[in-house]
């Protein structure tokens, strides 16, 4: 049995930032399991994924750097364009093609204590998918993909289709200051946090960019700051990057706040550069200091 089993599509991303045009993989899926190799191995982890045969060799890739990747096969990759302002917290997006869903039938092989969903699109995971892995382990899910409705190849916020039905399967929920409005119509943290508590949600943790995160778990708040970065050059996969250093360090029994200041750390080495998480345990630890 894995610690950790994260769920998602490998993508291809094209990202435009004021700075300059990159070509690379991408999605929760690519940029969680850097982060989780990057780090020591007391937690054990393995990726299921699905992709088209233009992605096979960044699957080869990471099972080249010691990543478990299961990979199903789907018509096509997902393929992403990320455009980015001065401002990293906002972003365009446009969605040049799409990935086959994940299917009950291919959950039935893996055994983990967490299973990570992370979505990209709304239909990536079906209610029946993520309440088949509820009986197997804990769900820990990123709210974004549940949240992009696509229109020809533009990306629009929409509210979460069957929310309370896959609410009620989730221990852990991961979203930003964007998500959070959409999903509740509020645009106070706490009170977001406190909604989805009372949807059955264990611990809620709610990214606000360079204000810092906010956890909420068994009745209480946790404020976790933001490290600030030596030079911000590329906010794409940070929010990833946080899952991978929160749900690495709850798996070694770290509690709330101190899980939430070392994904904090591992989001600012991330947002110094292009790609994904690419630092120490000990940078991490410098970063908190």
């Amino acid at each position: 049995m894995k610690d950790i089993c994260c769920i998602g599509h490998i993508t291809l991303d094209k990202i435009i930032t004021p700075k300059d045009t990159v070509f690379m993989a991408g999605g929760t899926s690519f940029y969680m399991s850097y982060g989780m190799n990057r780090l020591p191995n007391d937690v054990s982890y393995q990726l299921v994924t699905k992709v088209g045969k233009e992605s096979l060799d960044e699957v080869e890739n990471m099972r080249k750097l010691g990543i478990d990747v299961e990979c199903h096969q789907s018509n096509k990759s997902v393929f992403f364009e990320n455009k980015y302002g001065d401002n990293t917290n906002n972003r365009t997006q446009r969605v040049l093609a799409k990935a086959d869903p994940f299917t009950v039938d291919e959950m039935k092989g893996i055994d983990a204590r967490v299973y990570h969903l992370g979505s990209l699109l709304a239909d990536d995971f079906s209610p029946e998918v993520v309440e088949y892995l509820s009986t197997k382990g804990l769900i820990s899910i990123d709210v974004q993909g549940y949240l992009r409705e696509v229109r020809g190849e533009n990306v629009f916020a929409t509210d979460w289709k069957d929310k309370e039905r896959i609410l009620e399967c989730t221990d852990i929920i991961k979203l930003n200051e964007h998500e959070m409005e959409v999903i509740t119509n509020s645009k106070n943290p706490r009170t977001v946090a406190i909604k989805l508590a009372e949807m059955g949600v264990r611990e809620v943790v709610i990214t606000l960019g360079s204000y810092g995160s906010v956890i909420y778990a068994e009745g209480k708040f946790y404020e976790i700051p933001a490290y600030k970065p030596n030079v911000v050059v590329d906010a794409t996969g940070c929010g990833d990057t946080y899952s991978a250093g929160y749900l690495y360090m709850r798996s070694l029994g770290a509690n709330y706040s101190d899980a939430g200041k070392f994904a904090a750390a591992m989001c600012t080495l991330k947002l110094e550069h292009s790609g994904p998480f690419d630092k120490s345990i000990e940078d991490i630890k410098n970063i908190i200091k």
